[in-house]
């Protein structure tokens, strides 16, 4: 009795966080990516582009795009459908619409090195060589690790109708282009003129402002090291000046197919650039 009046409790506070155990409907949308593959900058993006009308930010992007891991169960019945969410969930059958966003894992382990650092999760004396290994390993997130997401989804998903891959590094190459795939995707009927005003007030000088004005009100930067911005570089390619040579050759090593099947070029000579994972037999590569 005292636990059904506990959960009751939480239910009318709006505290009961839905977390994996929400109901889905039919009719929803996922926007679902491994941590720091650029799912914050994207989540702005449809945000922008499915409410053109609204003023994006920090404050409230968490009722414009909702994240289910964050939010309750009653604030996300409440919402209108159909429902565009965010996630980070490992694959689930559930999910039957799908916007998967992929980023080179060579960029994210450095995203998510210093996400960490701002999160105070790890000491700021732990090395990004030492982070990598701990990366690979998949034991740097609670999605276990890089390859294990992105494969789980792309080999379980890919080629089917309702499931949409998207590169984080062909949507910076060409936002319009790439935004206009998955308004088609969304079934919006997005004009030139609302495709170019989503990109433009998504852009990560806009991002980088919010920010400083807003960082206390998102669940992403309360409470962490303000020193250490959420939003960084927002560019690819990164990882070229910044990780080490052994950490380049071990990611390549551990993961070759499916960076060779995701059309991200090898720098490791003597690794195999023609490798690919068993399941893309079934599957055109990118």
């Amino acid at each position: 009795m005292l636990g059904q009046f506990k959960y009751a409790l939480k239910y009318v506070l709006g505290l009961d966080r839905a977390g994996r155990h929400f109901t889905i409907f039919p009719d929803d949308t996922f926007l679902v990516s491994y941590p720091k593959s650029g799912n914050t900058w994207v989540r702005f993006l449809l945000a922008n582009l499915i409410h053109p009308n609204e003023t994006v930010g920090f404050d409230n992007i968490n009722r414009l795009l909702p994240a289910p891991g964050v939010l309750s169960k009653r604030f996300l019945r409440s919402l209108p459908r159909p429902r565009v969410l965010k996630s980070h969930e490992t694959f689930d059958v559930r999910f039957r619409k799908v916007i998967y966003l992929v980023r080179d894992p060579r960029d994210v382990v450095v995203s998510e090195y210093h996400f960490n650092l701002k999160k105070r999760y790890i000491d700021p004396d732990v090395s990004l060589e030492r982070f990598v290994k701990r990366f690979i390993a998949g034991e740097t997130s609670s999605y276990g690790s890089w390859w294990e997401h992105a494969a789980g989804w792309i080999a379980a998903r890919h080629g089917n109708s309702s499931f949409l891959l998207v590169r984080y590094e062909d949507l910076l190459a060409d936002a319009i282009g790439e935004t206009a795939k998955i308004a088609e995707f969304l079934g919006i009927p997005a004009t030139p003129e609302r495709l170019h005003a989503a990109v433009e007030r998504s852009s990560a000088d806009r991002m980088r402002k919010l920010e400083k004005q807003q960082a206390d009100q998102w669940t992403g930067t309360q409470n962490t090291r303000q020193e250490i911005p959420f939003v960084r570089a927002a560019k690819s390619g990164g990882w070229k000046e910044t990780l080490p040579r052994p950490s380049v050759e071990e990611i390549e090593a551990a993961w070759t197919p499916l960076l060779n099947f995701l059309g991200y070029e090898l720098q490791s000579p003597h690794l195999d650039s023609t490798a690919m994972p068993m399941w893309v037999k079934t599957a055109q590569p990118l």
